[in-house]
């Protein structure tokens, strides 16, 4: 830092204490008395929050009052103002000022959702679901700089230039301002003259380095320009960050595995360029920011996958838009969590970051008093073949691979799906695995899945409006489009039911499911009380236990801390007879032999609870015993076997064990809570008497 005078100096003091905001360090650099901090390679980060967070909604006022419907964007001007593409219901561009009051400017748009700002102060707006690119002068007046608002594809006069589904804009020093022209599969530039010309890729998906035409995108979404003129490309269906010349040539920076669901780049959507050659990196699915070094190394800087100290417990759910202040601070669109987050550098002596996963976001849809089946008669009834927390196989043997995430709805194959809720796709890639068995759609808050998407068992379009069918040579199916601001309606054909012969139905963004049976459907009900089969205990190197004296279970008291077992299924009203669903809570309690409490079990204590999808890709084995579960579509039956004395609650996640040395000697015995989501508590079978020696 340069201070080049003494009145200078005065004048520096007095905005210091500002300036660890970030925000009037822009003024700083701008009087040239600032040179941002170097960039590190993996850093612990703090973060707080901007403005909104957990509530969907439309309002202004401070940061704890303002409300965003779909956060997707952020941008900074030079005075440290932060701008806010709002899709929402409404479409709105919003503005937090330095003392982080939120507003609305005038104007309205269809799905903003990329931002720009140039010299001038001019903000532009990629309005996806308008096809074009708007512009907010400093004045306040919003015109359209180019695009007719039909979806297509056209060069020329901007007037009559054509764009499908823009996301991403950047605009440069000398009035050009480039487009990713998403499902086009283009970059675009704008020029000053309002000429619009295609940079770079061929019109269809795909993958390849080159020149201008010769090169191949898949749905280029967030765009920026480096620190010297070339355009960054978060290219979100190739895993890659793409890098796009002057002159049209492109290459590659970073890609990973586009078949790998856990790669680092895997649904990126944002990045942000730093001023020495670093770049952050947003991925919306998997609620992380990557950092990408100068020379192309990866490392998740916060969210899961991180291996800084701290940094993987930071709660960010849906991360899209990014931007970076004069501090080196990373201003974050969270738009699945309607919160914008600023995470900036964890000093040494800080607190520990916590490790709590924050309180699930409900959808306001668990608020409607009938929710609609997503397959019809959509006001009858259905029967449920599957619900949250069950554990699932896989096809290569092993019987505890996963957590089901959501409701499996039993229809018969070849059966149209339904939108359950008026919803907006926000995502930019809302569905995979084309005539895979695990096709699906998110739309928004729902998520329906085992369909064909768009389509019916023949591959005619159901909608193609709604719907674009991309075939190969020989007629086969091999991508379906749903673009970014597609609206539906309840009752509006998703798809048609694959050889699953079920719906499986998720409830909330993908890093916060929480459990579907909070919805009201009609015409379901459930007055039967779980049932529990077995109760076990597994000694400290998980070996069942197996004396018995007098009837009781023998627990060694000096043995160190064991675990419960229940084995335990539930029913719901007229499911078939064969039907089992797994447990929505369960746990247990010490009694002593007269049946009064053991000091700290004067509740049961309940360790197991669906209401949120767990993350952690092992919870499966940490919910459920060996012998739980089945593999994918054997003949063998579903077991459910929950490790009471283990935590998945909340999200949350914990081997555990109870110590019996804890207690006296003597006759005891363990009760079991099993209980579903209506309240229903199993009272058959549920006591294990037990001797502690």
């Amino acid at each position: 830092m340069l201070v080049k005078s003494p009145r200078k100096v005065a004048i520096f003091l007095g905005l210091i204490v500002l300036a660890a905001a970030g925000s009037v360090v822009w003024l700083l650099m701008t009087l040239g008395w600032f040179t941002p901090p170097p960039t590190r390679f993996g850093w612990p980060v703090a973060m707080t929050n901007v403005a909104g967070g957990g509530v969907r909604g439309q309002a202004d006022g401070g940061p704890t009052k303002a409300r965003f419907g779909d956060p997707f964007a952020v941008v900074l001007d030079a005075r440290g103002t932060l701008f806010v593409a709002d899709a929402g219901d409404t479409g709105r561009i919003r503005k937090i000022d330095l003392d982080g009051i939120v507003s609305t400017l005038p104007g309205s748009f269809i799905t903003p959702s990329g931002l720009a700002l140039d010299a001038t102060g001019n903000l532009f707006v990629a309005d996806t679901g308008a096809n074009s690119i708007r512009k907010i002068g400093p004045d306040g007046g919003v015109t359209t700089l180019a695009g007719n608002g039909a979806a297509g594809y056209r060069d020329g006069p901007a007037a009559t230039a054509r764009f499908n589904g823009p996301i991403g804009v950047a605009a440069d020093d000398k009035g050009n301002v480039y487009v990713a022209d998403s499902y086009n599969d283009r970059i675009r530039v704008i020029t000053p003259d309002g000429q619009v010309r295609t940079l770079a890729g061929q019109g269809a998906p795909g993958f390849a380095d080159g020149q201008s035409a010769a090169a191949a995108f898949d749905t280029p979404t967030g765009i920026a320009l480096d620190r010297h003129g070339a355009l960054l490309v978060a290219d979100s269906a190739n895993n890659a960050i793409r890098k796009v010349e002057k002159d049209g040539r492109v290459s590659t920076l970073a890609r990973t595995d586009p078949n790998d669901g856990a790669g680092l780049l895997q649904g990126i959507v944002g990045l942000a360029p730093t001023w020495d050659g670093f770049v952050y990196v947003a991925c919306y699915r998997r609620g992380r920011i990557v950092e990408m070094s100068p020379a192309g190394s990866l490392r998740v800087l916060a969210g899961p996958g991180s291996t800084i100290d701290g940094n993987a417990a930071l709660p960010l759910t849906g991360p899209a838009g990014l931007a970076i202040d004069g501090a080196g601070g990373l201003y974050i669109a969270d738009a699945s969590a309607y919160a914008i987050r600023r995470l900036s550098p964890r000093r040494a002596d800080a607190a520990p970051m916590p490790t709590a996963i924050p309180e699930p976001i409900v959808p306001a849809l668990v608020s409607k008093p009938v929710f609609p089946w997503p397959v019809g008669p959509q006001f009858g009834w259905h029967e449920v073949v599957g619900d949250m927390g069950e554990v699932r196989g896989n096809y290569n043997g092993e019987s505890r691979d996963h957590l089901h995430a959501g409701l499996d709805i039993s229809a018969p194959v070849g059966g149209t799906v339904l939108a359950s809720a008026d919803e907006t796709v926000r995502d930019p890639l809302p569905n995979w695995d084309v005539e895979g068995l695990s096709e699906g759609l998110r739309v928004d808050q729902m998520t329906y899945i085992h369909m064909r998407v768009g389509r019916t068992a023949t591959g005619t379009p159901l909608d193609a409006g709604r719907f674009q069918i991309i075939r190969d040579s020989e007629g086969h199916v091999v991508r379906v489009r749903v673009k970014r601001g597609t609206r539906f309606r309840v009752g509006d054909p998703l798809g048609t039911i694959n050889r699953m012969a079920h719906v499986h139905l998720e409830l909330g963004a993908p890093r916060a499911k929480v459990n579907a049976l909070l919805l009201r459907f009609p015409n379901f009900g459930d007055h039967v009380a779980p049932h529990i089969d077995d109760i076990y205990v597994l000694d400290a190197n998980g070996q069942r236990l197996s004396e018995m004296q007098k009837g009781r279970l023998v627990v060694p008291a000096a043995g160190g801390a064991v675990g419960i077992v229940a084995e335990a299924w539930d029913q719901v009203d007229d499911n078939a007879a064969r039907r089992r669903l797994g447990l929505y809570a369960a746990g247990f309690q010490i009694l002593k032999q007269d049946g009064t409490p053991v000091a700290g079990f004067e509740r049961p204590r309940i360790t197991i609870e669906f209401d949120r999808m767990p993350t952690a890709a092992f919870a499966a084995k940490v919910a459920y015993a060996p012998d739980s579960g089945d593999t994918v579509h054997s003949d063998q039956r579903t077991r459910f076997l929950y490790v009471v004395t283990n935590v998945v609650r909340h999200g949350r996640m914990s081997p555990g064990g109870w110590n019996p040395a804890g207690v006296a000697p003597g006759n005891y015995k363990i009760r079991i809570y099993a209980a579903d989501r209506c309240g229903n508590v199993a009272s058959a079978g549920r006591d294990l008497p037990i001797i502690i020696l």
